[in-house]
């Protein structure tokens, strides 16, 4: 007899529901997900098992920097306790993987913002979906004297930086923004590191 889909209603087996949870992974396909959960359970059971754990391990005890909102097992991260950094320079990125690339480039030396996101109404993503409050109370603790927008050069990245950029404005923040070392249309998390430390250095204050 051929083998047929699960009615609706239908548990799922165990093989069926681990290829559609490894759906969930970015670029993933069905096919691709088939392969890794015949792999995993053909070839690496051990393998499967210590991913189960890390996966549940961090499911349970990341949460967000109580400062910078980035990832962290916490209520500071690392950068923010950190006595070695510059308080007065704020870098405002989409992610966490973006924060990381800046890091690695070693030319930057003050602390963050994690958007963990961009201005996207279409997508239903506004101020309240990146955290636009909690910026405007961090960047406005008296401390702060320059915010740097590292947001993506994408048509989101760019309306991001610039709306923030007005709402920091009226606070009589000084306000930056990358320089287009990075090209257009580029994501951060993408981009060579020497690249990314050019445009820290050349960048520049945002137009009104």
């Amino acid at each position: 007899m051929a083998d047929r889909a699960p009615l609706p209603n239908e548990p799922l087996g165990s093989l069926d529901a681990l290829t559609r949870a490894l759906r969930c992974l970015p670029g993933v396909g069905p096919k691709a997900a088939q392969r890794m959960a015949l792999h995993l359970m053909q070839h690496d059971r051990d393998g499967a098992r210590a991913l189960a754990r890390a996966l549940t391990h961090a499911a349970e005890v990341i949460c967000h920097c109580e400062r910078c909102n980035t990832f962290t097992e916490d209520p500071l991260c690392a950068l923010c306790r950190s006595t070695r950094r510059d308080p007065a320079q704020l870098c405002v990125v989409e992610t966490p993987a973006d924060l990381l690339m800046i890091e690695h480039t070693q030319a930057y030396q003050g602390l963050y913002f994690v958007l963990m996101g961009r201005l996207s109404p279409l997508d239903g993503i506004g101020p309240k979906e990146i955290r636009l409050d909690r910026l405007l109370r961090r960047a406005g603790d008296g401390v702060v004297r320059e915010v740097i927008l590292a947001t993506n050069f994408t048509n989101e990245g760019e309306a991001t930086a610039h709306y923030i950029g007005e709402k920091l404005r009226t606070r009589g923040l000084k306000v930056s923004r990358l320089a287009r070392g990075v090209p257009v249309g580029g994501e951060l998390e993408y981009v060579d590191a020497g690249t990314l430390a050019q445009a820290l250095r050349e960048r520049r204050p945002l137009p009104s």
